[in-house]
C-alpha cells in the first residue's frame, strides 16, 4: 500500500535535527522560488511524526528541507507531505542522506556535505533490507515510470567493510574517505571556511583533531583578521593541541610564531694566511696565535673605547 499525501502547514516541521546538508541560497534559491510560485511544489516532501514540542512542531522534515524553506519565503499555507510514523533514527537518517546522494552527484557537494555522508555511511552503516526499500521508495516518489529491473538501485553501503570500499563507490582513494570522515567533527564555522575554498581539506583535517573550544578560538581570531591558515600553521596549531590560548592562536594565525629569531651571531670566516704570516713564524703553534690575536683585539677595542670611538 502506497503511502497518501497528506497537506500540511510547512510550521509544523522542523528542519531535521543535525541535518548535514546547506539550503539553496543567491541565485539557486531565486532561481527555486520562482519555480514554486510558478508551479506549486509537485513532489510530496517526507515528514514523520514526532511528539509535538516546544516549539510547536509536531512533524520533522526527512527529504524536502529546500522545499520547506521556499513554501515558508512566498508564504503557502499548505504543502504536500508523505508522513512516516514509528521511523527509526536509522530510517530517518537513511532518508536525509539517500535523498540528498540520489537528487544530486556527489562529486557536486560541498566539502562538508560530502564529509557528513562519507561519516554517517562509515559509522552507522545502514542494514541492507531497509535501505534498499527506501532507495526504492524514493526513486518511485521522484519518477513514477521508474522500475526496479531498469535501474540500478546503486551501491550497497552494507557490505562495505572499510573505507577503502566505501571509497571505490565514489571513486575516492581510502585516504581521503579517512580525511572526510575526519572533518565531519570540524566545528561549524571552520566547515563553512573549508565549503568556501578558504581551508583546505589537508588543514581541515589537522584542525579536527583540536576541541571544540580550540576550534572556535580559531575561528575567533580568524574573524577578527585576515589571516591566512596554511598547512604549516594548522599543524603547529595542532602541536599545541591542550594548550592553546587567544595569544598564542594570535601569534600561529598572525605567522609571529612561525618566525625565526635573529641570529645575533658571527657568521664563521677564515682568516687568510698571507694576513697572519706576517706576524708569525711558521713553527708557531695555532693555540699560540689564537691567544695573540685575542690579546691583540682587546687592547685594540679598549684603546678605542678610549678615544670615544
Amino acid at each position: 500500500m502506497e503511502d497518501l499525501v497528506t497537506f500540511l502547514s510547512p510550521h509544523l516541521i522542523r528542519p531535521f535535527r543535525q541535518h548535514p546538508f546547506r539550503l539553496y541560497e543567491r541565485e539557486r534559491l531565486d532561481d527555486f522560488v520562482a519555480s514554486v510560485a510558478a508551479h506549486g511544489i509537485l513532489t510530496p516532501v517526507i515528514v514523520r511524526k514526532i511528539e509535538p514540542d516546544d516549539n510547536g512542531y509536531e512533524y520533522e522534515m526527512l527529504a524536502g528541507h529546500n522545499r520547506r524553506n521556499v513554501a515558508m519565503l512566498i508564504g503557502m499555507e499548505y504543502i504536500p507531505c508523505i508522513v512516516k510514523e514509528n521511523l527509526s533514527d536509522e530510517e530517518a537518517w537513511i532518508y536525509v542522506i539517500e535523498t540528498n546522494v540520489l537528487q544530486r552527484s556527489f562529486a557536486d557537494m560541498l566539502p562538508s556535505e560530502k564529509a557528513s555522508v562519507l561519516s554517517i555511511q562509515y559509522s552507522k552503516m545502514f542494514s541492507q533490507g531497509k535501505r534498499n526499500d527506501i532507495i526504492e521508495e524514493l526513486k518511485k516518489l521522484n519518477n513514477p515510470d521508474y522500475s526496479r529491473e531498469s535501474v540500478s538501485c546503486g551501491s550497497d553501503f552494507h557490505k562495505l567493510k572499510n573505507r577503502d570500499k566505501l571509497g571505490e563507490a565514489y571513486e575516492l582513494s581510502g585516504r581521503t574517505v579517512a580525511n572526510y570522515v575526519r572533518v565531519a567533527s570540524l566545528a561549524e564555522p571552520l566547515k563553512c571556511r573549508m565549503d568556501t575554498g578558504e581551508l583546505t581539506l589537508k588543514v581541515s583535517v589537522e584542525l579536527s583533531y583540536l576541541s571544540q573550544q580550540e576550534q572556535q578560538m580559531i575561528e575567533s581570531v580568524l574573524s577578527e583578521n585576515e589571516y591566512k591558515l596554511d598547512g604549516k600553521k594548522a599543524v603547529l596549531l595542532r602541536e599545541y593541541t591542550g594548550r592553546l590560548n587567544q595569544e598564542l592562536t594570535e601569534q600561529i594565525l598572525s605567522g609571529e610564531k612561525m618566525r625565526k629569531p635573529k641570529n645575533n651571531t658571527l657568521k664563521p670566516f677564515k682568516l687568510k694566511a698571507k694576513i697572519y704570516s706576517k706576524y708569525f713564524k711558521p713553527e708557531t703553534k695555532a693555540t699560540e696565535i689564537e691567544q695573540i690575536i685575542d690579546e691583540a683585539l682587546s687592547l685594540y677595542f679598549s684603546q678605542q673605547e678610549q678615544k670615544g670611538v
